[in-house]
């Protein structure tokens, strides 16, 4: 037998999770475990027809093989069917939105996310599955996910909350019998207990945080604490509301958060109790009202972490001009590290602010040579670094100012600018930098990702991260891996390239790491740089790089390099999604590192630079910036895309070297996708100016099979490529003339052979197509593996592209085989053996034997001899003759 079961006092949330997994497990039986909340109490008196649910007596425990737990995982929460949890061999199937915790039982299959309400996974999963509901099971679970998300406003709701009312919308739900439900009047008892604890609230500030506590009794069980708990939350607007009541023999109390830095599950935690950062509650048996209080208090002034200040958000050091500094000096700073305004001091102490637009307008009129101390703003509003967030952030908004420095004494300390106080509010920064709650909509959200990177890297190299931690603590810096490795492993995209950035002395903790592994291993540093690459004995490589801001003398050059803070390095980086690292220190080993919400957007799909001039500085991030959009299934931000686009018609790219262009077009040429990219660059206006003169509608529909011919070509056993671009090369310019191709070969500097390979594929691909295309029922094997051989097998992709018809692709492959499997065994020592002299015989005779072989007139060493033989007499005759 099968039950489906949830925590005693069922609220509508497990309920409706009861009855989205009997969709999932329609053999199974939905059990209550125990008291039922009021809401559904009235809801199952009026559907106990409709819905079939038991009780714990009802079952035989002895008969039960699987349990689904939805909405809890803690047996002591499903009352006498705890002793289910004892039982060897019993299956559990568990979904559930809360965190783990000490006590919970563990399953065979575990949906265990971070989210609104438990339904939304189950609701997910029946849309994935396509299994069809009723308008009234759509209607119970929209009541289930309203009611633990108040209506989708509390901040637990998530996007994939919002995506399951929307789906269940358009099944049918029932938006007034929810509104009914949620929106019931409160009972008297209820209206008595409310104002009761709105009598005896205590008001707290406990390390600068305002706590609300109510405390009252009642002899009998008054059911919706919760709810009377969110109505005094609503009614004060303070940072956290706590209420604790007598009922009966129980003390319940309820927790409500409305900040970060207020975890009301981690609060409750001592008290046996759950929930989530915004929301928990929990029972506690045969207590005094007022000793839980006092105990909550104490709870809440350990565990309640200091508001954020700004110290503990703003940038530092802080890049300023000095007041006789010029204009265009104040231009090139600004460039240089991408900030829209800068502070203006006289020594140590701050004296104003001047804005990009101030300088672009002074630039624009002339005045470069000007002083900055002649436009910048004097009167500045200015903060300490104790000031709270939440009042840095009411400032900023009465003055209506992007940016607000931080002042200690006269002395300019920070800057804390719109974007830090933004990210406050979605967020929590932790050791000074901001972890993102986010990810992929079917992945759990972790703001510790040492599982998925368990999962995604393998042993060897998950160890070479642990050893890189190890000795960064020996050696007193911090050490993250950055950049393309976090975003493929947040993908779940193979990644074998490694990157490590240290906060310290990069080259010195490659040369530690070298020495612990002893023989084999090697390091290459570059001190110019501040970079070195881990050489190991499998050939495996991992590169090493002091934190470092890169900056840009003009636009399209080479970036030049200094040290600088993590921070910093990240924001050197092309776009969000890469801009992002994890902490490989013992102590924080999986932390995320994301200033710039690279999380979110790859959660969105969203290709975002990080600053405006991103591509005007390096022109090559517009290529990039394609080749990740279609790698992974992803869209260029808007704004990132006006941009590019301005980019494009600046034609930034043609100042950009060849080898600088080539690097990205041939990271194309090997991507799966490299049709798809293709495409986007025309649509961009790219293409012409990375492959001038070639036409991309003529080779647009080869481009588009190229990948499919490829995958055929290494099916087939056939395919591998000492330089895996070169047949895209081929087909880009495959309708190209020879002076076309010839001047992209020299541009991009291609080999001598390499250019060869290209112009022969160039010179016979039309006359072997049409040799594959003849309709005759049984053409030479040697006549079509002879114009097959005559082109490199780089240009094979094209061939296969071209072919669209079944049998004609099989022709291809027998031309192939035969090509390979055919070979002649005798070669032009067995013709010396025979006594003649080397000359043009040779080649002649040879290519006779080949072709015998092809159309399998000789099929052993001894019919070669004979056919060799035979062929020679008559070659000589024929050159005696001559």
């Amino acid at each position: 037998m099968e039950i489906i079961t949830t925590h005693t006092n069922t609220d509508l949330d497990a309920l409706a999770s009861m009855v989205a997994a009997k969709k999932l497990y329609p053999e199974a039986q939905m059990v209550f475990p125990g008291k039922l909340s009021r809401n559904v109490e009235e809801f199952m008196s009026l559907h106990k027809d409709v819905f079939t649910v038991k009780t714990g007596k009802d079952i035989d425990l002895n008969k039960v093989k699987r349990v689904i737990l939805v909405d809890t995982k803690n047996p002591k929460r499903v009352n006498k069917l705890a002793e289910l949890f004892s039982r060897p061999g019993l299956d559990v199937h568990i979904y559930d939105h809360h965190p783990w915790t000490e006590g919970d039982a563990r399953g065979s299959l575990e949906v265990v996310e971070l989210i609104g309400a438990t339904v939304t996974l189950l609701v997910e999963r029946i849309k994935e599955r396509g299994i069809e509901i009723t308008p009234l099971e759509a209607t119970i679970m929209a009541l289930g996910i309203h009611g633990d998300t108040g209506s989708l406003l509390f901040t637990s709701t998530t996007a994939r909350d919002a995506a399951a009312v929307a789906f269940l919308i358009e099944k049918g739900a029932n938006l007034g019998v929810v509104s009914e439900f949620l929106g019931r009047p409160m009972t008297e008892d209820q209206k008595d207990l409310l104002k009761a604890l709105l009598m005896s609230a205590e008001r707290h500030v406990i390390n600068g945080v305002k706590v609300l506590i109510a405390r009252a009794e009642t002899r009998e069980f008054v059911v919706g604490l919760s709810l009377l708990t969110h109505t005094i939350s609503e009614i004060e607007r303070l940072d956290a509301i706590f209420t604790v009541v007598l009922m009966e023999d129980r003390v319940h109390v309820v927790g409500r958060s409305n900040i970060p830095q207020v975890n009301a599950a981690e609060i409750l935690g001592p008290f046996m109790g759950g929930g989530h950062p915004a929301a928990a509650s929990a029972t506690v048996k045969n207590g005094n009202v007022n000793e839980v209080a006092e105990k909550l208090v104490k709870t809440i002034q350990e565990k309640v972490k200091p508001p954020l200040s700004a110290s503990d958000i703003m940038s530092f050091p802080v890049k300023t001009v000095f007041e006789d500094a010029t204009i265009a000096e104040a231009s090139r700073v600004m460039m240089r590290y991408g900030h829209s305004g800068l502070p203006v001091v006289e020594g140590l102490a701050l004296k104003g602010v001047i804005s990009r637009r101030d300088v672009e307008k002074a630039m624009n009129h002339g005045l470069g040579h000007a002083p900055v101390k002649g436009y910048m703003t004097a009167n500045v509003v200015t903060v300490h670094p104790n000031m709270p967030v939440a009042e840095v952030r009411e400032i900023m908004i009465e003055n209506d100012i992007g940016r607000v420095p931080v002042v200690d004494g006269g002395r300019l300390v920070g800057i804390v600018s719109r974007t830090d106080v933004l990210k406050t509010l979605h967020g929590d920064f932790q050791n000074g930098y901001h972890v993102v709650h986010g990810g992929r909509s079917k992945q759990s959200l972790y703001n510790n990702i040492a599982e998925v990177m368990r999962r995604g890297l393998s042993p060897s190299v998950l160890g070479i991260l642990r050893q890189a931690g190890d000795i960064a603590g020996q050696l007193g810096c911090r050490v993250y891996a950055a950049g393309g490795v976090v975003r493929d492993l947040l993908v779940g995209y193979e990644n074998i390239d490694v990157d490590i950035v240290v906060e310290g002395d990069g080259i010195a903790l490659a040369e530690a790491m070298a020495g612990q592994l002893g023989k084999g291993a090697r390091v290459r540093a570059h001190r110019k740089f501040g970079t070195a690459e881990l050489f190991f004995p499998d050939g495996f490589k991992v590169d090493v790089a002091t934190a470092r801001v890169e900056y840009y003398e003009y636009p399209a050059a080479l970036p030049q390099v200094e040290s600088s803070s993590l921070r910093q390095d990240l924001y050197r980086r092309d776009f969000t999604i890469n801009a992002m690292a994890v902490s490989l220190n013992p102590d924080s080993f999986g932390e995320l590192v994301d200033y710039f919400g690279g999380r979110e957007d790859l959660h969105y799909g969203l290709v975002r630079v990080l600053y405006n001039l991103s591509f005007i500085e390096d022109p090559t991030r517009i290529l990039r910036a394609v080749r990740f959009e279609q790698r992974y299934k992803m869209r260029i931000e808007p704004q990132t895309l006006k941009l590019l686009e301005d980019a494009v018609r600046q034609e930034v790219l043609l100042k950009v070297s060849n080898d600088r262009l080539w690097d990205e077009l041939s990271h194309i040429m090997m991507e799966p996708e490299a049709g798809k990219m293709f495409s986007r660059l025309d649509a961009l206006q790219v293409w012409p100016q990375v492959l001038p003169d070639v036409s991309y509608w003529e080779v647009q529909p080869v481009l588009n099979g190229l990948n499919k011919a490829i995958r055929l070509l290494k099916e087939w056993g056939f395919g591998v490529y000492p330089d895996p671009w070169l047949p895209v090369m081929i087909a880009v310019l495959h309708w190209s003339d020879a002076e076309t191709a010839g001047k992209i070969c020299r541009k991009y500097s291609l080999s001598k052979r390499q250019t060869e390979k290209v112009l022969t594929a160039l010179e016979n691909w039309q006359e072997t197509l049409a040799g594959l295309w003849k309709e005759t029922e049984s053409p030479r094997m040697s006549d079509l593996a002879g114009k097959v051989s005559g082109l490199p097998g780089e240009a094979y992709p094209l061939l296969l592209a071209l072919l669209d018809e079944d049998r004609m692709k099989k022709r291809f492959r027998s031309v192939l085989t035969a090509i390979r499997d055919n070979r002649p065994l005798l070669g032009g020592e067995y013709i010396r053996s025979l006594g003649y002299k080397p000359g043009p015989i040779y080649r002649r005779a040879l290519n006779e034997l080949w072709r015998a072989r092809m159309d399998g007139l000789v099929l052993s060493e001894d019919q070669e001899r004979e056919f060799l033989e035979e062929c020679l007499k008559k070659l000589r005759g024929e050159m005696a003759s001559c």
